[in-house]
């Protein structure tokens, strides 16, 4: 088991969580984080569960002075910062793709100087609007115009595990990459556009939940329990070096019937509200109709499949912002 790690991102949702089980594990971890996205509460929270062993350094991934002797004294590198959230992505173009390439190319660099192995974070918008379902690592990726800011956000996501392969085959970089589906859990925020904390904040609140476009478009949601499980496991397995590997659940539900859920299990009577796309994110948004991952190459290197189901996610959530 690698012992010293480093992980950029991590006072966001899913790196505070994974820095909380490695340290739990009895590993040394060391953040690296700009709090644009990140809070202070994750920093503080993981400082009271292990002080001896975490250290939180206030910094940006994009500058190298910074990245290169964080990474140089480490076992292995975690690289989950980037711009985070759909609304964050159209408003701010620039700064996703900024943030998604520069730091990308900058923590490479490190690792490869240092020699010492990485996990990339990717996602399932790489897939864009692929029709070959159930999504498989090795499919063809199907990007819409340079018109449509998402896109630009699947691309520079893409272009990291373009340059990541790369690193390993010119460099000698050890570099596993995870295509992160849709995580769901306590800390995750609403603002940047997460559909369940914001139907939960609603049901609890007796709000109208909002439900973008007709509400049949499918997504499926896994606990960050259950994916910082994998990511833990994957960093530890040579084997799955130089491989791509989805990561998530592979129950699919529409957003309107998760809308319906959410209010069942919240005992709530909330309206719930179809929102034609344009009035949410402005005009010519394009948005997926489904999205499921075939998990085969995850249960095949790991023997994972995933074990929290929706209700108990809903109810997760719950009971943290009730």
């Amino acid at each position: 088991m690698l012992h010293r790690i480093f992980i950029t991102g991590g006072a966001g949702f899913i790196g505070s969580h994974l820095a909380e089980r490695f340290l739990k594990e009895g590993r040394e971890v060391t953040v690296l984080d700009n709090l644009s996205t990140g809070r202070l509460s994750n920093v503080k929270a993981l400082q009271a569960l292990a002080p001896e062993r975490f250290r939180f350094v206030e910094g940006c991934a994009t500058e190298p002075n910074v990245v290169a002797p964080l990474v140089a004294e480490s076992d292995a590198v975690v690289h989950l910062a980037a711009a985070v959230g759909v609304r964050l992505v159209v408003e701010q173009p620039i700064h996703t793709m900024r943030t998604n390439i520069g730091a990308t190319e900058t923590v490479l660099d490190a690792a490869s100087a240092a020699g010492v192995p990485l996990l990339y974070a990717s996602t399932s918008e790489v897939y864009g609007k692929s029709a070959m379902l159930p999504f498989t690592e090795n499919a063809d990726l199907v990007l819409g115009p340079t018109s449509i800011a998402r896109w630009g956000y699947a691309a520079s996501k893409a272009t990291g595990e373009w340059m990541a392969l790369a690193y390993g085959a010119e460099r000698d970089l050890e570099v596993t990459i995870v295509r992160l589906f849709n995580t769901v859990g306590p800390r995750q925020l609403g603002r940047y556009g997460m559909v369940l904390p914001n139907f939960v904040k609603a049901a609890l609140r007796g709000e109208p939940l909002r439900v973008f476009g007709d509400g049949q478009q499918t997504r499926c949601f896994a606990h960050v329990k259950d994916v910082t499980q994998v990511l833990g496991g994957l960093l530890d397995e040579p084997a799955a070096r130089g491989s791509v590997f989805n990561v998530g659940n592979d129950v699919e539900v529409s957003i309107l019937a998760l809308a319906e859920r959410v209010c069942a299990v919240a005992g709530s009577d909330s309206e719930i509200q179809l929102v034609p796309y344009a009035e949410a994110y402005g005009h010519g948004f394009e948005d997926m109709r489904r999205r499921v991952p075939s998990l085969a190459a995850l249960e095949a290197a790991l023997g994972y499949r995933p074990r929290t189901g929706l209700d108990e996610i809903i109810a997760d959530l719950i009971c943290v912002l009730a």
